[in-house]
């Protein structure tokens, strides 16, 4: 895909180290995120994948190394910087995360009265133009229980977008989806990222939207704990020199 022009990036990943007490889950772990690209974070179960989602997006802090948000550091345990960078992005779960005792129209309007003194008839227009993004127009009086999975997995992109962020981060946007439905939502997200320059994070192991959506990718490793492979995901899986790297993409024990 055509990038913008500016070519800082959007995040700069540089050395960052995890862990839970005195257990390792990844070291010296360094990666840029360019502007308005689909950016993958791959691997294995257990080798790290959401733990780093979790410090890009400012729910943990790392034990060593720095991330940076076009150009300025993050700081998760500032309140003032983690609230400011916050407002730039969104974040679409695994479980999606919704309020069930909320309709779909309360649930994307949440974040814009919570960071936001707009009047309410901007609101209800925001959650309309948001709702019909995700191809919801007419559900919004709703609840999540009366809609199908894939439904609410829109509906939660939708709350995601719901302050227009530079920046979307997806755990798993296709887990617990049939084929048809995954695929869908694929689609869905690469006609966003496309209409809407939008910068997009995946954690997936789902080999069918990794080839399908994601530009570039890091895939992390267990045994190695750090990144062993970066690049387009098919460039990867045909001629990574790496076997581990192999085994993955083609889904070899």
């Amino acid at each position: 895909m055509e990038l913008t022009t500016d070519e800082s990036p959007m995040i700069r990943v540089e050395g960052i180290e995890a862990r839970y007490g005195e257990n390792v889950i990844f070291h010296d772990v360094s990666f840029d995120v360019r502007r308005g690209e689909i950016f993958g974070i791959l691997g294995g179960s257990g080798c790290g994948k959401s733990t780093l989602m979790k410090l890009l997006i400012g729910l943990r802090s790392p034990y060593a190394g720095k991330v940076f948000i076009e150009g300025e550091e993050f700081v998760a345990e500032d309140p003032k910087i983690f609230e400011r960078f916050a407002r730039k992005m969104g974040v679409l779960y695994q479980s999606g995360a919704l309020l069930s005792s909320m309709s779909l129209a309360e649930n994307v309007a949440l974040p814009i009265q919570e960071n936001t003194q707009l009047p309410a008839e901007i609101v209800q227009t925001m959650v309309h133009l948001n709702l019909q993004l995700v191809h919801l127009s007419g559900y919004q009086d709703y609840f999540p229980d009366e809609l199908s999975g894939g439904m609410k997995k829109r509906a939660a992109l939708a709350r995601a977008m719901a302050l227009n962020p530079a920046l979307l981060f997806f755990d798993e946007p296709s887990a617990g989806l049939d084929p048809i439905t995954a695929a869908e939502m694929d689609q869905l997200i690469m006609t966003l990222n496309q209409s809407l320059d939008t910068t997009m994070v995946i954690v997936t192991h789902d080999l069918d939207s990794i080839f399908n959506i994601i530009d570039r990718a890091i895939v992390l490793d267990k045994e190695a704990k750090t990144v062993v492979a970066s690049g387009n995901p098919k460039e990867l899986r045909d001629s990574s020199e790496n076997e581990r790297v192999r085994r993955f993409f083609q889904r070899e024990a």
